[in-house]
């Protein structure tokens, strides 16, 4: 498999022009604000409940809290047994296209590390790989290309993508509240889509302690379209090739959920990973978002001979040690 970009010193260096609207941030407070207010008025509450799963080692509990439009988006939250009484600091995890949060304990390793770890389910997926997901998207969509990047791509506030970045900021919200977390260490990490989420969670809620991206999707979404070899990207090329009418109508849009914009507001600390044998997310649309990180505590991982799987285990090492050293 050859390397699929352009060559690691210039990569470190990409800075391509991203599209950036002058109502970014009012377009995001107004959605987050909207939402708190739709979990107010409906008397949308966050419900835990034990888990039905033979895990006995661990705590174990299922999630129900109010996303977008005060709609029940899915999570596991898992946690030390023995450690009552403390706040302990937490990974909240997104999950990559089209899965969802699965079967409870397949992913067992944050937890087991003496943090709280919280998996959220990506409304609407969840069918494509994995062992499923939970949670339904009741809002609909313009036509669009299979997949999840044209849906709603005709107008920022009808866009996929707007609901679950409101899921994905609407979870730290919920965290923050329970009295066995330290909510000045919520960590946000996620590979691929989980990865671009992640971003977006970042930059919506700036006190998150760190970022920890793998391989990260949704980024410099209108470069990513004219090179990447495969979808999700290619959804976006295959739409313009049959509304070629919308070209400036979709790359505005686009431009509202582009994690280029998001890190431009991110500080917190933030470790990335980044494969350059990768035909899924192009190498050059992570680093277009890691170098406009605004953090000044910042390291990319580079994976030089890996495809989309990136570091796996490997960098989840480099995760765990990279917290440890900033706790």
């Amino acid at each position: 498999m050859p390397f699929t970009d352009m060559p690691l010193a210039q990569l470190r260096t990409f800075n391509p022009t991203v599209r950036e609207p002058e109502d970014f941030d009012a377009f995001w407070r107004e959605t987050l604000a909207e939402a708190r207010t739709a979990a107010n008025l409906s008397g949308a509450t966050a419900i835990r409940l034990p888990a039905d799963t033979p895990i006995t080692e661990l705590i174990v509990e299922d999630l129900t809290f109010p996303g977008f439009g005060a709609d029940p988006v899915k999570a596991w939250v898992l946690r030390p047994k023995g450690r009552e009484g403390e706040r302990l600091p937490v990974v909240v995890e997104y999950n990559g296209y089209n899965g969802g949060r699965g079967i409870v304990g397949e992913r067992v390793l944050w937890a087991l590390s003496g943090y709280v770890h919280v998996f959220m389910d990506t409304r609407g997926q969840g069918s494509g790989w994995g062992t499923g997901g939970e949670t339904a998207d009741p809002h609909g969509s313009n036509a669009a290309v299979s997949g999840w990047m044209t849906r709603g791509i005709l107008d920022p506030r009808d866009h996929y993508y707007r609901r679950v970045y409101t899921d994905a900021a609407r979870l730290i919200d919920e965290v923050r509240t329970w009295d066995f977390v330290d909510p000045t260490r919520i960590a946000v990490t996620g590979g691929s889509q989980g990865g671009g989420i992640a971003i977006a969670a970042a930059g919506l809620s700036p006190d998150v302690w760190a970022l920890m991206p793998d391989v990260a999707f949704l980024c410099a979404w209108e470069h990513g379209a004219n090179v990447a070899m495969s979808d999700p990207f290619q959804e976006l090329s295959r739409y313009l090739a049959a509304h070629r009418n919308d070209v400036e109508t979709v790359w505005n849009t686009a431009s509202y959920f582009d994690g280029v914009n998001f890190t431009t507001r991110i500080t917190a600390p933030a470790l990335f990973s980044v494969a350059l044998m990768d035909q899924t997310v192009p190498p050059s649309t992570t680093f277009a978002a890691f170098n406009r990180l605004a953090s000044e505590d910042k390291t990319i991982e580079v994976y030089a001979y890996n495809g989309h799987e990136g570091g796996q285990t490997y960098q989840w090492l480099k995760q765990a040690e990279f917290l440890a050293q900033r706790r």
